[in-house]
């Protein structure tokens, strides 16, 4: 009696190693990186502008609320800008101030970082897919407050959300990944502005506002998370590989 041949399934143990191309990452993130500091490199990579964008400031709102703070607002605007809002006393004063200046950059990397982890098996990259996309939605209707951020980070979670139940395994595999890469990439959206004392016109980029209350100055902050997010980034694929 001859039975139907067997369909091949993937192996949990090897979901990453087999479906997704750690050079393609890394050639991701090296040109994501590079894109985004040449003129119109933020339009070039639009929708992950706008995600990296996403992933700042809501390491500036979380922070701020796990530190007893609260979480007033999140605007993201059509030029790829944002700001959170934040208020309340937060505890272990000045060093909860600079935790929260430094969620902004560092936040992102961390998150990516898990991401990546996730990706290892199957089931749980595809359950970070959809609490991702979920978030996004989520996030929009607790603090997004401006008119475009109410447009498109929900369209970037639905789509995401699309492809946690929709796109094959390998898919989805790579698409944790490539999100996690892009979070911990995000810190280098603007590179200029983790060696700048200033966001703008009267405001303080997030290395200054560590400066001000860790001492030191923020060229060594902005230094610091600068290479703190390469080695996040680096262990983090180093892991989810050589676990497979």
């Amino acid at each position: 009696m001859q039975y139907p041949p067997k369909v091949p399934q993937f192996e949990e143990k090897s979901f990453v190693s087999d479906h997704i191309g750690l050079t393609w990452l890394i050639t991701a993130a090296i040109v994501t990186t590079l894109l985004w500091q040449i003129p119109g490199g933020n339009y070039i990579l639009y929708p992950f502008t706008i995600l990296a964008t996403w992933f700042h400031e809501m390491g500036h709102g979380l922070a701020a609320i796990l530190l007893g703070g609260q979480f007033q607002q999140l605007q993201i605007f059509s030029n790829g800008s944002g700001v959170a809002f934040h208020s309340g006393a937060l505890f272990l004063g000045p060093i909860g101030q600079a935790i929260v200046a430094a969620a902004g950059p560092m936040g992102p990397p961390i998150a990516g970082a898990i991401l990546i982890l996730a990706s290892r098996k199957f089931k749980t990259a595809s359950l970070s897919l959809k609490i991702l996309g979920g978030f996004l939605i989520l996030s929009t209707l607790i603090w997004v407050r401006s008119l475009f951020g109410l447009v498109a980070i929900p369209l970037i979670g639905l789509i995401i959300l699309g492809i946690a139940f929709k796109a094959p395994r390998w898919l989805q595999g790579f698409a944790i990944q490539f999100l996690g890469v892009q979070a911990c990439v995000s810190t280098y959206l603007q590179l200029n502005y983790l060696f700048s004392a200033s966001a703008g016109p009267g405001l303080h980029s997030d290395s200054a506002q560590i400066q001000q209350q860790l001492f030191l100055p923020y060229w060594f902050w902005g230094g610091l998370m600068a290479i703190a997010s390469f080695v996040i980034l680096v262990q983090s694929l180093r892991i989810a590989y050589r676990s497979n």
